[in-house]
């Protein structure tokens, strides 16, 4: 992004330019006007079904105003919202980072489909070649999935490097299920992992904030978090806390489901890790 458009406000090019819009542009144009902070937290996918239109269109639309995408977008006009909007200045950050880490829980619990939880529990169950994928930020909550996973004797493996996660997809089967963890669920790297081991014939749990993105359309199992970040917080801990209470809940299910397994496993670690303490 060029020094231009930190200058020029979102809605100020999109005023600018409006009178060169298409007539599906129009539409965009309209939407992002009235709904304007609910498009922060849109994927590209949910803006474009709520207007209507296209994906390719709705880049295109960004593209002109000189954007190299929705997330550019996204960034200017959480620039300019944050500008305008004065938080209370009354409350301290601790309680602030406690009320956003909450909010992140409850709103998650309050999203959880137990259909989808329980078929995802089933795949998990069933399948002894586990694979998860995260990259940047959700890497740490796909590395302490692994941890968790292990602890109660389950066969997995975390791929946080795009490139080795291509390479894994060569040795996937039927038999494999991966586990995708992306916030937005339009990280390209871990969708274009993910349609590589779609070509395997492997089962696809995805761990998304978005019903609807690119992610999605590939998966077989949708678990939802809520944790819908502005982009000026991308990366934040709230959004990892409200990964790790979907990857707890999924632990704790897979425990249930195989009790003695699991206790017997966690014994057989305890004792083992038990040399590496003095």
């Amino acid at each position: 992004m060029n020094n231009d458009k930190h200058e020029m406000k979102a809605t100020i090019r999109l005023e600018q330019l409006k009178q060169s819009f298409t007539k599906s542009e129009q539409k965009i144009y309209h939407y992002i006007i009235s709904h304007t902070e609910q498009v922060l937290y849109h994927s590209l996918t949910e803006l474009a079904e709520a207007c209507n239109v296209g994906e390719a269109t709705v880049l295109r639309l960004f593209r002109k105003m000189g954007y190299k995408g929705f997330q550019e977008f996204k960034f200017a006009l959480a620039m300019e919202m944050n500008a305008n909007t004065g938080e209370n200045e009354d409350d301290s950050y601790i309680f602030k980072v406690k009320r956003n880490m909450i909010t992140a829980i409850e709103n998650s619990y309050d999203v959880v489909d137990e259909e989808e939880l329980q078929e995802a529990l089933t795949i998990l169950d069933g399948s002894s070649d586990i694979v998860i994928f995260g990259v940047g930020s959700s890497s740490m909550a796909a590395l302490d999935m692994q941890n968790r996973l292990l602890r109660i004797g389950k066969n997995v493996q975390v791929f946080t490097d795009p490139h080795f996660q291509i390479m894994r997809t060569a040795s996937m089967n039927k038999d494999t299920v991966v586990v995708a963890i992306s916030l937005t669920g339009s990280t390209k790297d871990i969708v274009d992992s993910v349609a590589a081991a779609r070509e395997r014939a492997v089962k696809v749990i995805s761990i998304t904030n978005y019903s609807r993105s690119p992610l999605t359309k590939l998966s077989d199992c949708i678990l939802l978090s809520s944790a819908k970040e502005n982009p000026l917080d991308s990366g934040s801990l709230v959004s990892k806390v409200a990964q790790l209470f979907v990857i707890d809940l999924i632990c704790t299910g897979l425990t249930i489901r195989n009790f003695e397994l699991a206790k017997q496993s966690k014994m057989a670690i305890s004792e083992d890790l038990t040399g590496k303490l003095y």
